[in-house]
């Protein structure tokens, strides 16, 4: 009995200091969790966000000119077939087709127009020979006419003096016929050279539009202006121009070849932090497909005008960051996330933003782990931290969170 007493004992005994330690290792814990040091170094503002790569310079892969030294109008074409973004060309190798449906349809038109022209003036020319032929004849008979009446005006001489008129007015009406068949030779033949001059000119413009049209056509089998990478043209709107997708005489692009030696990461700001970024500020950024690579940058636009993203009611602003050097690994369109410096400040001291509380009086204060309620005057802050001016030193342990008891804290010097 009494053995079985001295066990319990030892048991309970055992039990407590068990629960004394899991306690205090608890509370150390849950302390350490709570706690954080003043630390000094350096202190960076940054404004931070994700952005998209894309090359400073590219080719621009377009398709036909309308309107311009040509006669073609079309007000937009449709793609038909585009190779898969991402292919490595050559210069000359085939890029894209174009719907040739409409421009082939005009073409066949003028073809028609052109033939039926043609067939007209070979009729005017034939028309024109036979009439033109009438008419020397009728000046051949003429001549003949004014000779016989000519002739007879000087025979009559030896007639009355009656016979003699009649001999002069036949042989003056003769020569009047024949003036005025020869005028009217001249005429018709001028009219028609004027004519068949107006003809030709009307079908050498047709002829010259029908080579507009075929040399257009021609061009709607997209080939590459350079070697390099096919990316996908996006629009005002960021919608990547693809197969069944228009271009027109303003917005002929078609696809682009990115200079890849120089990126660019664009990057849009909401319009709370804009007035923080300008030009020239530093950046460090970091593309998801290589987390382990970091790159440096600076500011090199920012837009003056705001805008509304799809499917978003916010106000951004876009700011490109120019990255340094050259690696040839990124590719457009890969996401980045940028970080912009704002200002830097050396050798300061800084805490959480989470440490620092206010009461009723409104004076910040943090709470240390030596049991203060210490005052401090506060600096410049980022979304983690905030720099402390004056009231704390370097490595002093401070809550970050009001603790239990806090009413109890002396007040700090």
């Amino acid at each position: 009995m009494k053995r079985t007493l001295i066990i319990t004992g030892i048991v309970i005994v055992a039990s407590l200091l068990a629960l004394f330690i899991f306690n205090k290792i608890t509370s150390r814990d849950k302390n350490a969790g709570q706690i954080a040091e003043v630390i000094r170094g350096k202190f960076e503002i940054a404004v931070v966000a994700t952005g998209e790569l894309m090359a400073e310079n590219y080719v621009e892969i377009r398709g036909p000119a309308f309107g311009q030294g040509n006669d073609v109008r079309s007000t937009s074409i449709r793609i038909t077939d585009l190779i898969p973004e991402g292919t490595v060309v050559k210069k000359g190798d085939y890029v894209a087709s174009l719907d040739k449906t409409e421009l082939d349809n005009e073409l066949k038109n003028i073809r028609e127009r052109i033939t039926t022209m043609e067939q007209e003036m070979e009729m005017m020319i034939l028309d024109t020979a036979v009439q033109m032929n009438s008419i020397r004849d009728q000046i051949t008979n003429q001549i003949s006419n004014v000779f016989e009446a000519e002739m007879r005006y000087r025979n009559s001489k030896y007639e009355s003096p009656m016979t003699q008129r009649d001999a002069e007015i036949d042989f003056d009406q003769s020569k009047r016929v024949l003036e005025q068949l020869k005028r009217s030779y001249e005429l018709r033949d001028k009219q028609t050279k004027v004519n068949i001059l107006n003809r030709e000119m009307w079908l050498g413009r047709m002829k010259r539009r029908m080579a507009d049209y075929e040399n257009t056509l021609a061009q709607f089998t997209i080939t590459a202006p350079a070697d390099g990478m096919i990316i996908y043209y996006r629009n005002r709107f960021g919608t990547k121009r693809k197969v069944g997708q228009m271009i027109n005489v303003i917005d002929r692009i078609v696809a682009t070849i990115p200079d890849l030696t120089t990126m660019i990461s664009k990057v849009y700001i909401s319009e709370v932090e804009i007035s923080k970024i300008r030009e020239g500020q530093l950046a460090s950024v970091t593309v998801d497909a290589f987390p382990d690579k970091a790159y440096t940058g600076s500011v090199i636009s920012v837009a003056n005008i705001g805008e509304k993203l799809p499917n978003t009611d916010t106000k951004v602003f876009e700011v490109q960051v120019k990255i340094d050097g050259t690696d040839l690994s990124l590719r457009p369109s890969m996401t980045t996330n940028n970080k912009i410096m704002i200002s830097t400040f050396e050798d300061v001291i800084f805490i959480p933003a989470e440490c620092v509380h206010t009461g009723a009086d409104s004076i910040p204060v943090v709470y240390t782990k030596s049991g203060y309620r210490q005052p401090v005057t506060l600096g410049e802050s980022n979304d983690k931290y905030i720099i402390v001016k004056k009231g704390l030193e370097e490595g002093t342990p401070v809550y970050v969170e009001i603790p239990e008891g806090h009413h109890k804290f002396k007040p700090g010097k």
